[in-house]
C-alpha cells in the first residue's frame, strides 16, 4: 500500500505534465485549405526549383569538369543542392503534394542554361549561378514573409526552418560566383536579366502545373 501511496502522485503529476505539453505543442497539421494549398504550392514550386538548379549545375560540370580551378567548386554547390532537393522530395512525400507536371522540361532547361552559358566561359557560368542564386533566395525570403502570417503549427514550423536553411545557403552559392568573376562575364547584365526573368517565369508556372 505504500507503495501505492507513493506511486499515484507522481502518475498525476506525470500526467498535468504530459496534458500541459499537449496544450501548449502546436497542432501538427494546418487549420484551413487555404493553408493548405499554400503549403502545397511552396513545396512544389520549391522542388522544381532546386531541380532546375541541379541540371544547371550538371550541366555546368559537363562542359567545365575539366577545369581545376572552378570544376570543385561547382561541384561543391551541386553537392549542396542535391541534400535540397531531397529534402524538398521528402516533405512532397510526407505531406502528399503533387509534384509539377513539368519535371522533364526543367531539367533538360536546367541542363541547356548550364551549359550553355559554361560554353561562353567560366566567368558566364558563374554570372548564370550569381542570376539563379539571387531569383532563388528572393523567392525563399518572400516564402518566409507568408510563413509566418500562417497558423503556427509543426508543419509551419519544419518548412520555415527548411526554406530560412537553403535561403543561406543560396546565398553563399551567390557570394561564391561573385568571387569567382561572375561579374567579368560577358554581357553581364543582359545575360543575368535573361536568366532572372526566365527563372522567375518558371517559378510563377511551378506554381500552378
Amino acid at each position: 500500500m505504500a507503495l501505492r501511496a507513493k506511486t499515484f502522485p507522481v502518475l498525476f503529476a506525470t500526467t498535468r505534465t504530459l496534458a500541459t505539453a499537449a496544450a501548449t505543442k502546436p497542432p501538427s497539421r494546418l487549420h484551413t485549405a487555404s493553408e493548405r494549398a499554400l503549403l502545397d504550392r511552396m513545396i512544389r514550386v520549391d522542388q522544381a526549383g532546386e531541380i532546375g538548379a541541379n541540371w544547371i549545375y550538371r550541366g555546368q560540370l559537363a562542359v567545365l569538369g575539366h577545369d581545376k580551378a572552378v570544376a570543385p567548386i561547382i561541384q561543391e554547390m551541386w553537392d549542396q543542392e542535391k541534400k535540397h532537393l531531397s529534402k524538398f522530395d521528402e516533405l512532397v512525400t510526407h505531406h502528399r503534394v503533387r509534384p509539377t507536371l513539368l519535371r522533364p522540361l526543367w531539367e533538360v532547361a536546367g541542363f541547356v542554361v548550364g551549359a550553355g552559358t559554361a560554353l561562353m566561359g567560366k566567368e558566364a557560368a558563374m554570372a548564370c549561378t550569381e542570376a539563379v542564386e539571387t531569383v532563388i533566395s528572393d523567392h525563399y525570403e518572400d516564402q518566409l514573409r507568408e510563413l509566418v502570417k500562417l497558423t503556427p503549427s509543426e508543419d509551419i514550423k519544419e518548412l520555415s526552418e527548411v526554406v530560412s536553411q537553403f535561403r543561406d545557403e543560396e546565398l553563399e552559392h551567390h557570394d561564391i560566383a561573385v568571387d569567382f568573376d561572375a561579374r567579368n562575364a560577358p554581357l553581364h547584365g543582359p545575360l543575368s536579366t535573361v536568366i532572372g526573368q526566365g527563372c522567375k517565369a518558371a517559378i510563377w508556372v511551378a506554381t500552378r502545373i
